[in-house]
């Protein structure tokens, strides 16, 4: 009878305390304001943050953040240092070689970003000048496929908006969430930068990486993103970082 009992008290605990689900360790370079970024109190946020916890309640998994730079974020998932990266992740077939990936959360685009005193309509007006981006990024990759352009590369994107800001480069170029936060609402920024345009290309679709063969974890992931989806969590989500539900 006293087995039974215990026994009955483990599995009622079990359920009820959500710290005993399964975790997902998600490693996130958060220098990427506002899809995810350290807040004022040194606590990793932002809307893929917010998403992935959403997507925990809706799935059962507890998510944990890690931070790890942007550099090395594809190694330490392939040596199994976390089980996946929610950082902005563009979906690619290159990528898609090497790692799995969860249904696509966010649609982005490349804009270009310049300071206000500047004519240049898009990239290709920025022929012989400086172009900043985050290394290894869609952003970087579209800067060194333009003609005629200077590429600088930085391991953080705030540091190519500080080198922008202070005309040490003509312009950076990222994803447009970004490009809009730094340009039109980031004190100091807003008043002396603006969006030049959002470069021509194909969308680029956001996803969770996980890796490659890891069916379990990119299950329960996929549970968690389709169910705030058809909750309407996700939109709620959107507009509380972005300003709209598109």
């Amino acid at each position: 009878m006293v087995k039974k009992l215990v026994l009955a008290l483990v599995l009622v605990a079990m359920t009820a305390s959500p710290s005993l689900a399964k975790t997902i360790v998600f490693a996130t370079d958060a220098t990427w304001p506002p899809m995810e970024f350290v807040d004022s109190n040194h606590k990793i946020t932002g809307l893929a943050v917010d998403l992935m916890e959403a997507a925990g309640k809706e799935a059962g998994f507890t998510p944990e953040f890690k931070a790890v730079a942007w550099d090395g974020i594809f190694a330490g998932l392939a040596a199994g240092k976390y089980d996946a990266i929610c950082s902005s992740v563009t979906i690619t077939d290159d990528r898609k070689k090497s790692m799995d990936f969860s249904t696509p959360y966010m649609t982005v685009k490349q804009a270009l970003v310049i300071p206000k005193k500047s004519d240049a309509k898009c990239i290709e007006d920025m022929k012989g000048k400086t172009l900043g981006a985050q290394i290894s990024t869609t952003g970087h990759f579209a800067v060194k496929k333009s003609e005629g352009v200077k590429d600088k590369s930085y391991d953080e994107v705030g540091l190519a908006f500080e080198d922008l800001f202070n005309g040490r480069i003509d312009g950076v170029v990222c994803d447009d969430p970004v490009a809009k936060l730094y340009a039109l609402k980031k004190d100091n920024y807003k008043d002396a930068l603006k969006i030049a345009c959002i470069i021509p290309a194909d969308d680029e679709m956001y996803g969770v990486a996980v890796k490659k063969g890891d069916k379990e974890t990119l299950a329960l992931i996929n549970k968690g993103l389709e169910a705030v989806k058809q909750k309407g969590i996700e939109k709620e989500i959107l507009k509380k970082w972005l300003g709209t539900a598109e």
